[in-house]
């Protein structure tokens, strides 16, 4: 791959990633609140006891729409945009080293192993996402917790640096890093999402082939394409979501300010014990409602962009 190509899918990566955050801040933050192991969202609508001193929630939390309902009423639509800032300014290169990285991986491992293989796909997305993880970790702690900062309307509120400040006072430089392994473990969700959208997209393109019996044609995309491609996104994620989706939980619980959660598997263990198995996939529904748009305009903006720069 030439660096002139390189540079397209940094650019492409960025873009796709930066429209899709855009668009779906709202859903985040409703996403984040459910995960989390705090009460401060639903704190006047859940019966609590006492428990070694602590106060421990009895009853389920809300639901996503409820959740949504209780942000707009105690802190103001501006709430629902918390965190965008580390968003906007982690999400471009992440989705660009990620990009890269797996379009340089798959080119390399194209010539080790059988070209265009599932093996090249699930290798190529392992090695992007543990790449995109290590670089950006510091950027996504931020943002949560920034999410997780549920103040009253009126209420001043914590910008980045001041939450980046307080992170490095409790923590060191290690707290930017809490949540890392959880990151880890979620390359499964990558690798399946990437195996399942390229082979969708591979037998989009023979199915086109196959229907189409001028060359030139062929290399011409329609709306019809990007449609498909959307479609694939959508399909893909949604299965690699569902599976994977404890760790998003495990990886939210991490980073909360003085969490009592300590590792990936002591946390993995200690949920569904204290709060049943459904807690391992609360926010699920939110989450699905947000990244079936989200990747799927992801990906169609990466293709479009890959497509116009490429002419």
């Amino acid at each position: 791959m030439s660096q002139s190509d390189t540079l397209v899918h940094l650019f492409a990566g960025g873009c796709g990633g930066t429209v899709g955050a855009i668009l779906t801040c709202p859903l985040e933050v409703v996403k984040t609140r459910l995960q989390s192991s705090s009460i401060t969202l639903y704190i006047s609508e859940v019966q609590l006891s006492t428990v070694n001193g602590g106060s421990v929630a009895r009853v389920a939390p809300p639901g996503p729409l409820h959740c949504l309902k209780l942000i707009l009423q105690k802190e103001g639509p501006r709430s629902l945009f918390r965190g965008l800032g580390p968003n906007l300014v982690g999400v471009a290169p992440s989705r660009a080293i990620y990009f890269a990285a797996y379009s340089t991986a798959k080119e390399k491992l194209n010539g080790v192993l059988e070209p265009d293989s599932t093996q090249v796909h699930m290798v190529s997305a392992g090695m992007a996402g543990f790449t995109a993880i290590t670089a950006t970790n510091p950027i996504w702690l931020i943002k949560t917790r920034l999410q997780l900062d549920a103040r009253n309307r009126g209420e001043r509120r914590m910008n980045a640096f001041e939450c980046m400040r307080r992170v490095y006072q409790i923590d060191g430089l290690r707290g930017f890093y809490r949540g890392m392994s959880a990151s880890y473990a979620g390359i499964s969700e990558t690798v399946i999402h990437f195996v399942i959208y390229e082979s969708i997209k591979r037998k989009l393109l023979q199915s086109k082939a196959h229907a189409s019996m001028d060359e030139e044609d062929e290399s011409v995309k329609d709306a019809s394409d990007f449609v498909g491609m959307m479609l694939a996104a959508a399909t893909s994620k949604t299965c690699a979501t569902s599976i994977a989706y404890p760790h998003e939980v495990v990886r939210t619980r991490l980073r909360e300010e003085g969490s009592r959660y300590r590792s990936f598997f002591q946390t993995l263990l200690t949920v569904p014990k204290e709060e049943g198995y459904g807690a391992l996939y609360r926010g699920l529904t939110t989450h699905l409602v947000r990244q079936i748009p989200n990747t799927a305009i992801m990906m169609c903006t990466y293709e479009v962009v890959v497509y116009l720069l490429g002419r």
